[in-house]
């Protein structure tokens, strides 16, 4: 396990765990994707997450159709122009989901010990006794003792919302189970999942292909969630078809690991995703209970050493309907932030969740106090030694920026990009401080027009730790003539002074690149 003595060494004082917090305009260095849906897709509710700390906003299309979801993205337009809060679009896909289908709505009740038919019958009514499935290869996947799980949505965990079944016998293209637990299933859409089998289905379905390039291309999507990723190919296929549709050739691609195929490809996997995250719903019935924080650590360390972002999800599954987390559930998202983990990416809670805001606010709050103990000498040496000898000219300026940040105390790191790939090496190496990650405008033509790049690079940093990006006037060249490039610091200095995280005689490490090569400087503000 790689993530042993992430906490600071020093004790804390017991007094300082009482003194209260002090609010910021960035509340945490760790991000949250919010995922919008039923009880968040108003524009007050939307302001209220953009305010609170959302940074990405996650279009589940594993239910609701394409004009639900266009309601729901202009709904969040309208909030961003009117919080002045950039926020990022995710588009995550229904891929190989299998998925029990109540036309009715009407709750189902299981009883234990009682026998349900799983059909691929779709003509069929949910019953007590009868589930229809949108797939009709099961019988052909599962035999006698496989285990298999009904849940609303996403698996709650909760005994009485979600059911698990063990196949008794398959029967022609039906399945037989034997209902291991008591439990109402209420809703029209339930997810299905049969542990450690690998069902025979593509990753990214001609429905998915359908959403992407029609939605998608219509908003821009910043990053695809490809779920049930279980090969690298799967990455490569989905980076193809994101290739031929314009824009989305910029578009990242987050690979969703959810069972134990893609844990057994995982380096393949993460070598050629732009991010992973971490569905531990699905994982945790793969997987045995008390192996989930071992793949947890695993992999977010992996992330970390090739700075890729790591999101966790299933941290607060209780504020769905709670105003606040369980004390197991708090720690939970604390030691997601001490292992390393980037982004926290929240479900159910924010998406029919009654307290979209509050979940928001409270991950927030408990991510800062996490930031606050995290050690980050041993994870910057950690970093530096993974990386070797010789390193690369980018590696070496964003870890020395990094060193001379915390060597002075600076307030922040400015950074000048015009990928985006500067600032996400300096990142990389977790600096204390925030990274002000100033995106310079290239322009572009495709021959038939010009346009200015950077919106996607800026929003896309919005899941990375510890960076605040801002889109510089596109006026100004991406690389300066002089030692100093006055004016876009002016504004980046600014921006950091409106925001409280820059103060007069403050010191400030500046990463740019003057002509041929990369400058590391220290300013320090006057009044």
């Amino acid at each position: 396990m790689h993530s042993t003595h992430l906490l600071l060494e020093e004790p804390l004082r017991m007094a300082s765990i009482l003194e209260p917090s002090k609010t910021s305009f960035y509340p945490s260095m760790t991000k949250i994707v919010g995922t919008l849906g039923s009880k968040s897709r108003s524009v007050e509710v939307i302001s209220g997450c953009l305010k609170a700390g959302m940074c990405v906003a996650r279009f589940d299309f594993s239910w609701g159709d394409a004009g639900f979801h266009q309601e729901t993205m202009d709904n969040l337009k309208v909030a961003v122009k009117s919080t002045k809060k950039l926020c990022a679009v995710m588009l995550d896909t229904v891929g190989p989901e299998l998925q029990v289908l109540n036309k009715s709505e009407r709750p189902i009740s299981l009883q234990a010990d009682s026998l349900v038919v799983l059909t691929p019958n779709q003509d069929k009514e949910a019953t007590s006794n009868l589930l229809p499935l949108n797939f009709g290869g099961l019988s052909k996947a599962v035999t006698k003792g496989d285990t298999i799980f009904i849940g609303q949505y996403l698996f709650t965990g909760s005994e009485t919302t979600s059911v698990w079944l063990e196949v008794t016998k398959v029967d022609g293209e039906d399945v037989v189970c034997l209902i291991k637990n008591s439990a109402t299933l209420a809703g029209s859409l339930y997810t299905l999942h049969v542990s450690q089998i690998r069902i025979d289905h593509p990753t990214l379905t001609d429905k998915d292909k359908e959403v992407i390039s029609t939605w998608g291309v219509q908003n821009n999507i910043d990053f695809l969630s490809l779920s049930y990723t279980r090969h690298a190919e799967d990455v490569r296929h989905a980076r193809e078809f994101l290739s031929n549709l314009g824009d989305l050739n910029q578009t990242q691609i987050f690979a969703k690991i959810e069972n134990i195929e893609g844990l057994n490809h995982f380096d393949e996997i993460l070598q050629e995703a732009d991010g992973i995250i971490l569905s531990r719903g699905n994982l945790g019935i793969d997987l045995p209970p008390e192996k989930v924080f071992l793949f947890q650590k695993a992999a977010v360390y992996k992330c970390n050493m090739v700075g890729k972002p790591a999101v966790v999800t299933r941290v607060v599954d209780s504020m769905t309907d709670n105003l606040r987390p369980t004390r197991a559930e708090a720690t939970d998202v604390a030691n997601a932030v001490l292992d390393g983990s980037d982004a926290i990416l929240l479900g159910a809670e924010t998406l029919r969740g009654l307290y979209p805001i509050e979940t928001i606010t409270t991950v927030n709050k408990i991510c800062a106090e996490a930031e606050k103990v995290f050690n980050h000498d041993y994870y910057f040496k950690k970093a530096v030694k993974h990386v070797g000898e010789p390193m690369t000219h980018l590696e070496s300026i964003a870890s020395s920026a990094v060193r001379a940040a915390i060597k002075v105390k600076a307030s922040v790191i400015i950074c000048f990009t015009s990928t985006g790939r500067a600032a996400r090496l300096i990142a990389k190496y977790r600096p204390t401080m925030p990274v002000i990650s100033v995106v310079i405008p290239q322009l572009k033509t495709n021959q038939l027009r010009w346009t200015f790049t950077g919106a996607f690079e800026a929003r896309q940093s919005l899941i990375v730790r510890g960076i605040f990006p801002m889109l510089a006037d596109p006026r100004h060249p991406a690389e300066s003539t002089s030692a100093t490039n006055e004016s876009i610091l002016k504004v980046a200095l600014d921006h950091g002074k409106a925001f409280g995280v820059i103060k007069s005689h403050d010191r400030i490490v500046v990463c740019q690149k003057v002509g041929d090569a990369s400058v590391v400087k220290i300013i320090e503000l006057e009044d």
